[in-house]
């Protein structure tokens, strides 16, 4: 029985539209954000099937990303269940740093090193740092919080959540919509098809737009295509790969 997951990038951000490394943050969305949340709600509800749960982060932009979704959908009535392992990349002591300027301090190449390489961290956040995770009480009772990821780290603990609670429910023949972020996402990708290191760094998700997977019995991918204007795609990705260009 073939198997449907969407993927969803929350809508545009606040530090998304200032282009400030955003991390574990947690801003919300933008006017611009809302909309391509509403677009992307207005296509998944024109897909030939229903979702039957939902997954998301522990941040609100992702979170109200799906509520915008949900009321499209109509009535939504379903599970939906938060997972901080579904949180975007802890980039470390960039956080709240302008992309662009931190490239004209450090150059875009060491930038484009610790916003792309796969396994290579940005500097990491002291523990007494305000913006490092173990100070704020959302996360308190995990153990082991990032003060700084790489996308191979990331990816770790996504694989957890997916194993756990994610493809249980797809066993179980669920239609499943995930709203989360780029790298979480990107490391969903990764592994779902199995995307080297190199060509995964390569592979930009841009907000608001659904990614379609349909999966075969054993939950292998069979297909993978971004929903919506293709030319508009195409440009959102180009934008993404480039925001740290000074």
């Amino acid at each position: 029985m073939q198997k449907n997951l969407v993927l969803i990038r929350h809508g545009q951000s606040e530090w998304n539209l200032k282009n400030l490394f955003t991390g574990w943050a947690d801003v919300d969305l933008t006017d611009q954000g809302i909309s391509e949340a509403q677009n992307a709600g207005k296509i998944i509800s024109s897909l030939d099937f229903e979702i039957d749960i939902a997954f998301t982060s522990e941040l609100k932009r992702a979170q109200n990303t799906l509520k915008v979704i949900q009321n499209h959908l109509g009535n939504f009535e379903r599970e939906v269940i938060r997972d901080w392992r579904l949180n975007e990349r802890n980039y470390g002591a960039l956080q709240g740093l302008n992309k662009s300027e931190t490239a004209a301090k450090y150059g875009e190449e060491q930038v484009q090193i610790w916003r792309r390489s796969y396994d290579i961290p940005p500097p990491p956040l002291k523990k007494d740092d305000k913006r490092h995770p173990c100070n704020n009480p959302k996360y308190k009772g995990i153990d082991n919080l990032p003060d700084s990821e790489s996308l191979a780290t990331t990816l770790i603990r996504v694989k957890e959540c997916w194993l756990e609670m994610i493809y249980p429910e797809l066993l179980n023949n669920k239609n499943i919509l995930i709203t989360a972020h780029g790298n979480s996402l990107r490391a969903l990708v990764k592994m779902l098809d199995k995307v080297s290191n190199e060509d995964i760094t390569k592979f930009n998700i841009p907000t608001g737009v659904p990614l379609l997977y349909r999966l075969d019995a054993n939950c292998k991918p069979i297909s993978r295509e971004f929903l919506g204007d293709e030319k508009s795609i195409k440009d959102a990705m180009n934008q993404v790969a480039n925001q740290a260009k000074n």
